[in-house]
């Protein structure tokens, strides 16, 4: 039964249950809150629910059947009328406070899009199977509430990733599964209490973590960053009473930048020396394109300052909403506290397949190849866009197209959005209030070579039109 039917029953009132039933139900199918074609409850469920005799339920059926608003149909259950969608269009609209909920279309990413994995290098197959091996073994688990901190077999597995992709020398008593990346940063926050704090954010940098870090009380700080990453010094003079810092060290977000050494020895100097902490985001960590990927920040650090964290988002799927947070041994328990009390891991079947793919070495396979398609397809890029005499630097997995002075970014992003084209306007990165130069960020995941050239060309067209070259 929907959740929002709400059947009330009065058994003071003069009205017979079974019309106050049936007049629920048939409320609830012209408000269009039981769809045409919805199953509706057997006559034992319902009466079960309700707490009335199964006869009261059949009285209120065979009611609603002769005014035609259901049907039954033997073993296929009980079901609202097709015809009554016909009723529901004659009506007048929804009042203001009721909305209609219409799912937004999910569809294909589309060139240049940032943020997303490649829509035809996954192994679905592989995938699929997984799938569905982990949900017939969640569904044979005891009725039981999930392990708030995760799956153990998953937090298992994450451990022995990290400490051979990532370098983290960690135990998985210090890793936490979280409903995506804004749920661990949450976790950490919580945990941390820094409300009324001060927080280095990179600028340009990712906008989400400026959300999460506003809504736990904690004030986000701006700092610039340059081709080492997020400048440490610049950072001590804006706001050396800081007691957080939220950096991308692997890939920066969204420039591309590696964190250079000295960065790195200077922020966890930093984090030492003030009881500072530092959330590693590990955006894009794993796939660096050129050589063996920098280990993590987190496996430098010695005085248990990093919280880590790492997401599947995008190197398997997005909708998946699975990230971990890696703790340092003394903060476990009391982000243990936190996940128990406020922050559910995703559901067991998600993770019971993410366990088996990264046990059985699917992802280390998969993200092996991921780097060398996404290198050929950032190289064929950069050649288009060449050839086309378009301005442009490598960022990572995206390419970033400088735009000169006065050119209007939204307004150029929502030209190419029309184009069939979904750039990355570089203002939608940076702080609010903090100026730079301007820019397109094309992502290069969903351009295989043989679409570059028309997209690349497509986009002159658009940079021409603006003044942009």
């Amino acid at each position: 039964m929907d959740h929002d039917l709400a059947i009330h029953l009065d058994r003071a009132a003069r009205t017979p249950l079974a019309g106050q039933i049936a007049a629920a139900i048939g409320a609830a199918i012209h408000d269009g809150r039981l769809a045409p074609g919805a199953r509706l409850p057997s006559w034992h469920d319902l009466a079960a629910q309700l707490g009335v005799a199964r006869g009261t339920v059949r009285a209120a059926y065979d009611s609603l059947r002769d005014q035609q608003l259901i049907v039954t149909a033997g073993a296929a259950g009980t079901r609202v009328a097709r015809h009554s969608a016909r009723a529901a269009a004659a009506r007048p609209a929804a009042a203001p406070d009721r909305p209609a909920v219409a799912p937004a279309p999910r569809v294909e990413p589309v060139p240049f899009q940032v943020g997303v994995p490649g829509q035809d290098v996954f192994p679905f197959k592989t995938w699929s199977r997984i799938m569905g091996r982990a949900a017939r073994t969640a569904a044979a688990q005891p009725l039981a509430y999930p392990d708030p901190r995760g799956e153990a077999p998953l937090r298992i597995a994450i451990a022995a990733y990290l400490g051979i992709a990532r370098g983290i020398a960690c135990h998985p008593s210090q890793v936490f599964v979280t409903a995506g990346y804004a749920a661990a940063l949450g976790t950490a926050l919580r945990a941390l209490r820094l409300e009324g704090r001060a927080a280095w954010i990179e600028d340009p940098g990712y906008t989400s973590a400026r959300t999460v870090l506003a809504q736990y009380g904690v004030r986000p700080a701006p700092v610039p960053v340059d081709a080492e990453g997020l400048d440490v010094a610049a950072a001590m003079a804006r706001a050396p009473d800081a007691a957080l810092a939220v950096v991308t060290p692997g890939q920066q977000a969204p420039l591309g930048m590696t964190l250079s050494l000295a960065r790195r020895h200077a922020l966890l100097d930093w984090a030492a020396a003030h009881d500072g902490w530092i959330v590693e985001d590990d955006y894009l960590g794993e796939l660096q394109l050129q050589g063996r990927a920098t280990p993590a920040l987190a496996a430098r650090d010695r005085a248990g300052r990093v919280l880590h964290v790492g997401t599947f988002s995008k190197t398997i799927n997005p909708a998946l909403r699975v990230a971990f947070l890696v703790v340092p041994p003394a903060l476990a328990p009391r982000v243990a506290e936190v996940a128990d009390a406020c922050a559910a891991a995703p559901a067991p079947a998600i993770q019971y397949a993410i366990e088996e793919f990264l046990r059985d070495g699917h992802y280390l396979r998969h993200l092996r190849h991921l780097k060398r398609v996404y290198a050929e397809r950032r190289a064929a890029l950069c050649a288009c866009l060449r050839g086309l005499g378009i301005p442009h630097a490598e960022a990572g997995l995206a390419v970033l197209v400088p735009l000169p002075d006065g050119v209007d970014e939204g307004a150029l992003s929502a030209r190419a959005r029309a184009a069939g084209l979904s750039p990355s306007p570089l203002s939608w990165w940076r702080a609010p209030g903090h100026e730079g130069g301007g820019g397109l960020l094309l992502g290069v995941t969903n351009v295989p070579p043989a679409r570059a050239q028309a997209a690349c060309a497509t986009l002159a067209c658009l940079l021409r039109d603006a003044g942009a070259m």
